[in-house]
């Protein structure tokens, strides 16, 4: 797993806006109103995609050479960076939201005490498994 890397883009600008496209990765097709916008999205959307593909083991194939990325009309090439430790630590410390089922009885008392479910589930974690909130790779490491 590398933490820098960077891919070959086309924009393809249309009246209606910027289609964008890495020829090195399928699927991975954001778009823009604007040229602004579309290298911000573009940079998003290189970091996520190559953190699906990290998370699930795929191989990253190496960038294509600019030079050998022929365009057509109203299409430009742009080469876009995705640094990934700041992006990779976003990802792992995103909050997700889980369903939990606990007997009515308990829920009142703990609405009456004013419990923070979030925190107290967090704690309650981290104290089962044996980590702490600063072992944010603790499960993909392993």
């Amino acid at each position: 797993m590398k933490d820098y890397y960077q891919y070959p883009a086309i924009f393809d600008i249309d009246d209606d806006g910027i289609s964008i496209f890495f020829p090195d990765l399928p699927g991975c097709l954001p778009c823009a109103d604007d040229m602004q916008e579309a290298f911000k999205n573009a940079k998003e959307a290189l970091q996520l995609h190559l953190f699906g593909m990290e998370e699930d083991n795929e191989e990253i194939p190496p960038a294509s050479s600019p030079l050998d990325i022929k365009l057509e009309k109203n299409q430009v090439l742009v080469m876009i960076e995705a640094w990934m430790p700041p992006f990779r630590e976003k990802m792992m410390n995103k909050s997700i939201k889980k369903t939990v089922t606990i007997p009515r009885w308990l829920n009142l008392l703990a609405e009456k005490e004013n419990v923070n479910y979030s925190h107290l589930l967090q704690m309650a974690l981290r104290k089962y498994l044996g980590t702490d909130e600063n072992n944010t790779y603790h499960f993909k490491q392993v």
